[in-house]
């Protein structure tokens, strides 16, 4: 299978290469190419850019499947497809949860829940456009493909590589030990997928020509804040005392806290029946503390910094 990635060499992508390549499929890279240099160096590479609008790379070639991975507002999906004509067999679209509305989401809800009305004037990234974006974005890919669209809605994505904050914080937080400030409830649901899941779900898709929506949620078995807490500690061999603490002393957008309690509870069910796997939660954080420390373990910009935390804890009541 000949597949081109757009966008492949950061977090996503670069697993979703990595997996594609396990396959023996001929991959082909279009980017920037500024970012994972080094990486795939036997690959092909197409230079574009999708903030300027150069997609000239792609005026020539054909695939048996294109995989969007840095497509955030209509402009970038409908320039890209503009570009590959009908040169591409299937468009497997990298979307988001961000999609769906807030309001009445239930536990469990499926892929048919309903998304929020698309936003078109805008290119401008932030809480209240991004979902709608993708949303837009999600309806051009289906509209120019039909049944050769593809859809993966990826929850909370961790795994090594991850540019970040969301598992690493807890993963380097909890092998410390100690008193855990957590400014949130320990009993909040959380939903924390391994990019090499993800990986394998948007693969399987593209060699079984799946059409459809599919959610890549996980780990494998429903768990806590508290309890995601307690598994880094585990894979850290730490022990830990988890302290909840007030939402106020924290700063804002804590890494995995989320007030929307049933946004974190989507199924998987669709996408494990499609061939997602389920790496357990030990393993996938066992793996990011491994590649954090590889890396020096450089700052991270979400989360506590320890006095943060020591002023949080002592003003516990």
């Amino acid at each position: 299978m000949r597949i081109l990635v757009l966008g492949g060499t950061s977090f996503v992508g670069r697993a979703i290469v990595t997996d594609a390549l396990r396959t023996g499929a001929g991959v082909t890279l279009f980017g920037r190419g500024k970012t994972g240099t080094e990486l795939f160096p036997d690959l092909s590479r197409l230079i574009g850019d999708r903030d300027t609008g150069d997609y000239g790379a792609l005026r020539h070639g054909s695939w048996d499947a294109v995989v969007d991975v840095s497509g955030y507002v209509p402009r970038h999906v409908g320039q890209a497809m503009d570009a590959l004509g009908d040169r591409a067999g299937r468009y497997l679209f990298i979307s988001s949860h961000a999609v769906y509305q807030h309001a009445g989401v239930q536990p469990g809800s499926t892929e048919d829940a309903p998304r929020r009305p698309p936003v078109r004037n805008t290119e401008e990234l932030d809480d209240e456009t991004y979902g709608p974006l993708k949303v837009a974005c999600e309806d051009d890919v289906t509209a120019r493909y039909g049944a050769r669209a593809t859809i993966v809605r990826p929850g909370k994505v961790a795994g090594p590589h991850d540019w970040q904050d969301g598992l690493t914080y807890w993963v380097r937080r909890a092998a410390r030990g100690g008193r855990v400030a957590l400014p949130a409830r320990p009993e909040q649901p959380v939903q924390v997928v391994d990019s090499r899941d993800l990986a394998r779900l948007v693969v399987q898709l593209l060699a079984d020509d799946r059409t459809g929506a599919f959610h890549a949620v996980g780990p494998a078995e429903p768990v806590t804040l508290g309890g995601l807490i307690e598994i880094c500690a585990r894979a850290a061999g730490a022990h830990v005392e988890i302290v909840p603490v007030s939402p106020d002393q924290a700063p804002a957008m804590f890494p995995l806290v989320r007030s929307n309690w049933p946004s974190q509870q989507r199924s998987p069910a669709r996408a494990r029946a499609a061939g997602m796997p389920a790496t357990p939660l030990q393993v996938t954080a066992a793996d990011v503390l491994a590649w954090d420390r590889l890396r020096g373990e450089p700052p991270l910009t979400g989360g506590f910094s320890p006095e943060q935390e020591q002023a949080a804890l002592a003003a516990r009541p």
